[in-house]
């Protein structure tokens, strides 16, 4: 459908100001010399300010890896859309799986976050994803479509065509297991599916991305899937040398 590949690097909770500059001009220096897919850098809040002036001249987005849904206010830790859009961030990761295990984030709580992003003019990067529980119950169907219904409630069309969606299968992050290029390209179809009842003009044009564990040694597998669109990748961005053939096997 002529979907772009996307890469995304999603830092955590790592990187200093100094330690994020040095990586994110690698990442920007094979950038800018070869054609290849969007890639967003989505480091710590600390160090978006350094991330974006490592990669000016080169066409590397940043994100920000949360948001509030508040402009303003007495929200201590919080950080703004409109707060990362100023500091030069075009993205935001939200509904990240350790958003919703270690801070009890919820559907309703991401819906909330996605409508303040898209006001605020940021790229949302909503995440959904089954635990390895869940998927041992026979609920992934079940849980992944409640996830998508909540999580884009009350988004008009022209309001989802800006979104990026990012499958994450949790029970293959960090477990040593992994989800097999078709089991991911199982969810991806159907993440797919339960968006085109509503979005049925659109959901086929709206990047999906894998981010389970995504390696240089199973990016390009990954990456030939059909509704495959990139990744949301953690670890292995943390260092030039791995996140570098990531890229590459998405170009």
């Amino acid at each position: 459908m002529g979907r772009k590949k996307i890469v995304a690097g999603n830092w955590k909770m790592n990187t200093t100001p100094d330690d994020a500059a040095f990586l994110a001009a690698a990442i920007g220096r094979h950038v800018k010399d070869h054609k290849v897919p969007l890639v967003i850098l989505c480091p710590p809040y600390t160090s978006i300010a350094a991330v974006k002036a490592a990669v000016r001249g080169t066409e590397v987005k940043v994100g920000g890896q949360d948001m509030y849904w508040k402009e303003s206010g007495a929200f201590t830790g919080e950080v703004s859309g409109r707060m990362l859009l100023t500091s030069g961030c075009s993205h935001v990761i939200l509904g990240h799986s350790e958003r919703r295990q270690l801070f009890f984030e919820t559907n309703i709580t991401v819906n909330t976050k996605l409508k303040a992003a898209l006001d605020a003019g940021l790229t949302p990067i909503v995440c959904v994803g089954e635990t390895l529980d869940q998927r041992e119950a026979g609920q992934m169907e079940e849980v992944i479509g409640e996830q998508v219904v909540g999580c884009f409630d009350g988004i008009d069309a022209a309001d989802f065509g800006k979104a990026v969606i990012a499958y994450e299968p949790v029970w293959a992050i960090g477990t040593g297991r992994t989800a097999t290029p078709e089991q991911a390209q199982e969810v991806h179809e159907l993440i797919r599916t339960l968006l085109r009842k509503t979005y049925a003009d659109t959901v086929d044009k709206t990047p999906i991305l894998y981010g389970g564990s995504v390696k240089p040694e199973n990016a390009a597998e990954l990456f030939a899937q059909p509704d495959i669109d990139g990744g949301l990748v953690g670890g292995a961005s943390l260092k030039a040398d791995s996140f570098i053939p990531i890229i590459a096997a998405a170009s």
